[in-house]
């Protein structure tokens, strides 16, 4: 398994935001995490890649890069596309000095051709549309070859037919890497095209677990309710 996660437990002030939580995902396999919001599912991915601490339980990945793609691509304004994709490559002590800079573009052209994006190394993110930020995110994320990729809200804010295409694209970096991938989505388009299977979180705990295809027609009441996006059902939005 390149993704194991037992038993895991997070709280903040007092709280069980992850209560109890276990999975696992293989290589070449994407798991979409859902729920509604303030569920705890970005916090699942924190914990995996350590932006914080767990309370208790374990998580496991394979030897390797975990690399994360963040919900508004978090590029960096001042950097060109090239030096974005190339930061790591460039900024990390293990890959500093193991690539000239002949190579330096050649990896990096690699990865934007794989994105759908050839030939933009020298603009600038503001030069870019929110889809081809998101795909040079991608590129980024993929650029230090890692076994473990994570998906924050890949399709937020993007329109219909831009959210289509990066779904598609995480598909491609998934068969194209083989890494254990999971996405963290509220999209029904998002889920059923680009996960081979998903687990529901409620006020932190896993409550359905299963195929997109097996979600669609459960009658879980829990996935039943987030299908068919409906207020009556056991999951109650907290008012803020």
């Amino acid at each position: 398994m390149s993704i194991t996660v037992k038993n895991l437990v997070k709280i903040f002030d007092n709280k069980k935001v992850i209560d109890d939580v276990s999975f696992s995902v293989k290589d070449g396999e994407v798991l979409a995490v859902v729920g509604f919001s303030g569920s705890g599912k970005s916090t699942i991915l924190k914990l995996i890649c350590n932006l914080i601490n767990l309370d208790r339980g374990e998580i496991e990945t394979s030897l390797g890069d975990v690399a994360m793609v963040f919900q508004y691509s978090a590029l960096f304004d001042s950097l060109n596309v090239f030096d974005n994709i190339a930061f790591a490559l460039k900024e990390r002590k293990e890959f500093r000095k193991k690539f000239n800079q002949e190579q330096l573009e050649q990896i990096v052209a690699q990865k934007l051709k794989l994105v759908g994006l050839e030939g933009i190394e020298r603009k600038f993110p503001s030069e870019l549309s929110g889809g081809m930020q998101k795909r040079v995110s991608f590129a980024r994320a993929i650029v230090t070859e890692p076994k473990t990729i994570l998906y924050d809200e890949p399709t937020s804010g993007l329109d219909p037919i831009s959210s289509t295409l990066i779904e598609d694209y995480i598909v491609r970096v998934k068969e194209e890497t083989q890494a254990a991938s999971i996405v963290v989505t509220h999209q029904m388009s998002t889920i059923q095209r680009t996960a081979d299977k998903v687990i529901m979180l409620y006020q932190g705990q896993i409550v359905f677990k299963g195929t997109p295809k097996e979600m669609l027609s459960s009658s879980n009441d829990y996935a039943r309710q987030f299908v068919s996006a409906s207020l009556d059902g056991p999951m109650q939005m907290l008012a803020e």
